[in-house]
């Protein structure tokens, strides 16, 4: 065989190989690149949704405190005013031949009672004050009693005796503002002459079914009205559900709309 031919095989086997290892190094630098990429915007990423859910549970937790301030000075202030205003008014006294008088002056009695009963319902529906007490379901039963005593609306509740607490009180309390916005939404837009809400609780959590007719929500509706300047109360309902890693869904049958929110366990 010519020395120079295998020279040549050798070169060409050495620089083939030199090539291939360059295009190796090449793609493992690539690779490696690319990796170091994705873990640097994974890592980014991760970062914007930590400080989205601080900024969240900020916000979630300021608004709470506001409820309680707003709900004590109701309390404490206008809600002494107006018993005061009350106690000053028992003091007049009319002759009963004045029936025109005695006429504004019953008028005017009640309308202080309706302003003081209206006080105290709001300041109790701001503060957590029953939540505290006697725990989420109870809560629930009273919010809900107070929405059917007007006899419009019939409203039902069987809530599962197993779910106490989380042991977690402002956890329960974002639950308990979720149903409140819920039932507010229902009473404000969908026109139902029925509501009916049920629980189940088990290892893995907690789930709440709203049950009501009129007109509601699909899931293709809450999706879209969220993102609008109209459903502020639906995107504060997603933040809190968000904050206690939940879900929420809206579906409808023929006869009523359902809202399905689960709660996993704090721990889960």
């Amino acid at each position: 065989m010519n020395p120079g031919s295998t020279d040549i095989r050798l070169l060409l086997v050495v620089g083939i190989a030199a090539m291939l290892l360059l295009f190796i190094s090449i793609l493992l630098i690539f690779i490696f690149t690319q990796r170091k990429k994705l873990q640097y915007q994974k890592s980014l990423n991760d970062l914007r949704e930590t400080q989205q859910f601080q900024l969240t549970e900020a916000a979630v937790r300021s608004e709470e405190t506001e409820r309680h301030r707003i709900a004590e000075e109701l309390h404490s202030e206008v809600g002494a005013l107006l018993s005061s205003a009350k106690l000053h008014f028992r003091t007049i006294s009319l002759p009963p031949e004045d029936v025109a008088n005695l006429e504004l002056y019953h008028k005017g009695n009640e309308l202080l009672d309706d302003s003081i009963n209206k006080i105290r319902g709001i300041s109790h529906s701001l503060h957590s004050h029953i939540l505290q007490e006697f725990g989420l379901n109870e809560a629930i039963k009273h919010f809900v009693a107070k929405l059917g005593n007007g006899a419009l609306i019939q409203t039902t509740t069987a809530l599962d005796p197993a779910y106490h607490s989380s042991l977690l009180p402002q956890r329960d309390i974002s639950v308990y503002r979720i149903i409140q916005e819920l039932l507010n939404n229902i009473i404000k837009h969908a026109r139902a002459t029925r509501i009916h809400i049920n629980s189940g609780y088990d290892v893995e959590g907690l789930t709440i079914h709203i049950i009501y007719n009129g007109t509601g929500l699909t899931q293709a509706d809450f999706e879209a009205l969220r993102y609008t300047h109209h459903g502020l109360g639906l995107k504060n309902i997603q933040n809190r559900i968000n904050l206690l890693k939940g879900n929420i869904v809206f579906y409808k049958d023929a006869d009523n709309y359902f809202v399905e929110i689960y709660f996993p366990k704090p721990n889960t």
